[in-house]
């Protein structure tokens, strides 16, 4: 294959990728493509802003790509970029740009910082750069935002591994020199789906802010942590130079002269830097095409011949014979019932292995997310229940909370009722939230399963309609059985069951004299005292609270 040749591959791979991104689907073909990962702030953006030469993506705090951002970008005599979601239109302004990649992302995650697999692509045509395409993922974070769901980080690792766990995926791990490089998020999770370092390439940002004294050479030198194709430093724009809008093409400048001045780096300035970055991502994605494309082709092939095949049987198809239809309609649903089985149970050809989906999710929800939700309702207030009918010893320690007289097991016992219904009632939210989560999933999975019926829309509309239909029938009726579980716990509360004698009285919980934390980490604590208990007391005494 000649030298032309070789430079229409990554255009060749950009078709494929914007027909299977305009069907939803990507027909089980992995592409070939680099997928950029890093953790939050490790320079992800600005690497690619310099690639293109100008400033075109969000910026903000917390997690600002939540979808994955396909970017090509194309060799061409004038500058502009379009999306593929709204072909037709050029944009000249990259500030547009940014302003419609966070319109889209919105439109589809909504405003809430949560993420989203569904791609945006975007391709920019420009003379200063070289042919490459490069998937941008959401960079990985610890503490959730804002609405964020409390397993964001599980969310984000759980999509970046969706890409990078194939074969056909080079990963480009950004990792900022200022922190510890041994404990890179970007190359741990590269080493986990790429253990021998054959498909990473390494990036290390921020050379510049390193502590005066150190340097990152040894890793540069692919010597501290080794990887096949080997590692490239760059330096950014710093967040004041963004701010003060610095052209870029003079921070290119100055990142040329930071490698060319640097003592540790200068021997090996002209493998330093964005422009050398961008050369190289472009020689390797070729490459990697190349070696790829004859696997690629083959499953392709096959692919083709199983639709060739399929349509074939459908054009001896005659409308007049019924049986025929009957026969082919039953199969379509027999095959869409059986498919749907297999995802709850996770068994036959239905096993999805990179990411958790139908039975395994359903399963995750009830024993990880919904008792997530449930000790999110933890208790934060100290409630202390008075037992005895010492009236003046009680009123002179606790005057500010003591409400009533009674004599009986608890003082008040009404207090005591009062308080436990609203803990009750706090349960609820969490219930019903658990409900949603799992109609939610089970919605998921029939779509999953509806995809063998594309080839007839109106079937595909149909059963979807009908079996969501039903999914919704059952979900009110869980939700009423819910709602009535706990209204029945409200109407009644047993103190002669084992449970609360058991352990509320025989053991003490909890007494002045033996105060213990409630298991599960609730941060309510329940003080029983008890007249014998407070005996040590005396009546002229004052009570610390």
């Amino acid at each position: 294959m000649g030298n032309r040749g070789l430079e229409d591959l990554i255009p060749l791979v950009n078709r494929l990728q914007d027909a299977f991104s305009s069907i939803g689907q990507a027909c089980n073909l992995d592409l070939p493509q680099i997928a950029v990962v890093g953790g939050q702030s490790a320079g992800k953006s600005s690497v690619l802003e310099n690639f293109v030469g100008r400033d075109f993506l969000p910026r903000g705090s917390g997690i600002v790509t939540r979808r994955p951002l396909v970017l090509q970008l194309i060799n061409a005599t004038a500058e502009w970029a379009e999306f593929l979601h709204c072909k037709g239109k050029k944009f000249t302004d990259f500030d547009e740009v940014r302003q419609e990649i966070e319109a889209e992302t919105d439109r589809v995650t909504g405003a809430n910082k949560g993420i989203s697999p569904v791609p945006i692509n975007l391709r920019v045509y420009s003379p200063h750069v070289l042919n490459l395409t490069l998937i941008d993922l959401p960079g990985i974070t610890k503490v959730p935002v804002g609405d964020q769901p409390a397993d964001i980080e599980q969310q984000i690792r759980d999509m970046i591994m969706q890409f990078i766990t194939r074969e056909s995926c080079l990963i480009l791990a950004v990792t900022p020199a200022n922190t510890d490089l041994a404990n890179s998020d970007a190359l741990k999770l590269a080493k986990d789906v790429d253990s021998q370092g054959l498909r990473t390439i390494g990036v290390i940002t921020k050379l510049d802010l390193m502590d005066e004294g150190t340097d990152a050479r040894d890793v540069l030198e692919n010597k501290l942590l080794p990887l096949r194709r080997g590692y490239i430093g760059v330096v950014n724009r710093s967040q004041k130079d963004i701010d003060g809008k610095k052209d870029i093409k003079a921070a290119l400048e100055a990142e040329r002269k930071f490698f060319l001045s640097h003592p540790a780096y200068r021997h090996m300035a002209d493998k330093m830097g964005t422009p050398r970055l961008q050369k190289v991502l472009n020689q390797q994605l070729t490459n990697h095409i190349r070696d790829t494309l004859p696997a690629f082709r083959s499953k392709l092939q096959s692919q083709l011949l199983a639709l060739d095949k399929e349509a074939e049987e459908y054009r001896g198809y005659r409308p007049d014979d019924p049986s025929r239809k009957t026969k082919q309609l039953l199969q379509m649903v027999q095959q869409f019932s059986v498919d749907f089985e297999k995802r709850i149970e996770g068994s036959g050809d239905q096993v999805d292995t990179v990411e958790l989906s139908g039975g395994a999710k359903i399963n995750r929800i009830f024993h990880e997310r919904f008792p997530f939700e449930l000790v999110k309702n933890r208790f934060n207030k100290v409630h202390v229940i008075l037992v005895s009918n010492r009236k003046k010893t009680f009123h002179h320690l606790f005057p500010f909370i003591f409400v009533g007289f009674r004599t009986g097991l608890f003082t008040p016992d009404m207090a005591f009722e009062a308080i436990v219904k609203k803990q009750i009632i706090k349960l609820k939210e969490p219930c019903v939230k658990c409900v949603d989560m799992v109609i939610q999933e089970l919605i998921n999975t029939v779509r999953q399963c509806s995809n063998k019926l594309e080839c007839f829309p109106r079937l595909r509309e149909e059963t979807e309609r009908i079996v969501t239909s039903h999914i919704r029938d059952r979900e009110s009726r869980a939700k009423d059985q819910v709602l009535l579980l706990i209204d029945i716990q409200l109407s009644y509360i047993n103190t002669n069951h084992e449970d609360f004698i058991g352990f509320v009285i025989r053991k003490g919980w909890l007494t002045i004299n033996n105060i213990s934390i409630m298991k599960g980490g609730a941060k309510e604590y329940w003080f029983v005292l008890t007249a014998e208990s407070l005996s040590w007391f005396k009546d002229d005494e004052t009570y610390q609270y």
